[in-house]
């Protein structure tokens, strides 16, 4: 199989799973909202209100994945000849925005409570809202390790930052019970003192999946130890004498490399050419998420490096 017809390939596996997730979360979160709208209303559960709004707020966010995963996954153009891929990092930051935006307003309304609350005329939630905080949170949890896996297998950060949603969206179900559970008991200070706990790991997964897709955008390299399982494959390859370099950077979810080899400095122009093709080849059938490889021969001196992969001084 090509290059070219792998990497479409590739795409349309991406954007087939992404899709499938997606259309699977709008489904279950607009159906989770309703519920919870309708439990809230019929219990007089203040805190179930507002998480369903925070449901609702799921469905917005898996939209903004539809529209990130779509423009990363159109072909190279005039305009944009290295790919769109980099718009699913904006889709994830645009996301991690949102996450970061719903934590704070939990967290800001659970601090006036406890600051100015006043609970003498609450009115005591029925059962049914304890009944629709833990169906959430099952759900809720079930979803995120869904769509995290899926996430996983795509290496999508846009739907990594999605499955993160679901979880704050959990946690905040966790907040909800707990409150619920404290003012059938008499205590409906711990609502607010359970959200604003869950407000700071709301706020610490934003934060993560912000840090992830910025080092996406600004050409990183990716990690070492697929580094030097890419060199040692190189190094394996006919008539390859070493590698004085060996480059990675990430663009979205992808990898550029650069890299120079070293053969026999006798060999001809073309044999020394196809020696270069069989590793720009090899490299991009080994590892799948390499999107574009710069090949560079130098001829096999001392100063070829079979293990360490430095640069050579003067180049």
């Amino acid at each position: 199989m090509s290059s070219k017809r792998m990497e479409k390939e590739n795409k349309k596996e991406f954007e087939a799973i992404a899709m499938r997730v997606s259309y699977v979360s709008i489904v279950g979160n607009l159906m989770l909202t309703l519920f919870k709208l309708l439990a809230g209303f019929l219990a007089h559960s203040g805190a179930m209100i507002s998480d369903a709004i925070h449901s609702a707020s799921d469905v917005f966010s898996t939209i903004v994945v539809i529209i990130g995963v779509r423009i990363s996954g159109k072909d190279s153009d005039k305009e944009h000849p290295y790919g769109h891929e980099r718009m699913e990092c904006v889709a994830a930051i645009m996301l991690a925005t949102i996450l970061a935006i719903t934590g704070a307003g939990i967290g800001y309304s659970a601090l006036m409570n406890i600051v100015h609350g006043d609970y003498k005329e609450l009115v005591v939630p029925g059962a049914l809202a304890l009944i629709a905080a833990i169906v959430s949170i099952a759900v809720k949890e079930a979803m995120y390790w869904y769509t995290r896996h899926n996430a996983l297998k795509i290496d999508s950060g846009a739907l990594m930052a999605d499955a993160w949603h679901h979880r704050s969206d959990a946690l905040s179900s966790v907040g909800a019970l707990i409150g619920i559970g404290g003012a059938r008991l008499g205590y409906p200070v711990l609502d607010s003192v359970a959200s604003l706990v869950i407000c700071v790991f709301i706020e610490k997964a934003a934060y993560e999946i912000f840090k992830d897709a910025v080092n996406k955008m600004v050409d990183s390299a990716c990690d070492e130890e697929t580094e030097k399982e890419m060199k040692e494959h190189v190094l394996g390859q006919p008539g390859v004498e070493g590698v004085d370099l060996l480059r990675t950077r990430m663009f979205g979810n992808k990898i550029y490399v650069d890299i120079e080899i070293c053969v026999d400095g006798e060999l001809t122009l073309h044999k020394a050419h196809d020696i270069a093709e069989q590793v720009h080849d090899s490299i991009e059938e080994r590892f799948p998420k390499v999107k574009h490889i710069m090949v560079h021969v130098n001829p096999a001196e001392s100063e070829c490096s079979m293990s360490d992969g430095e640069e050579p001084e003067g180049r």
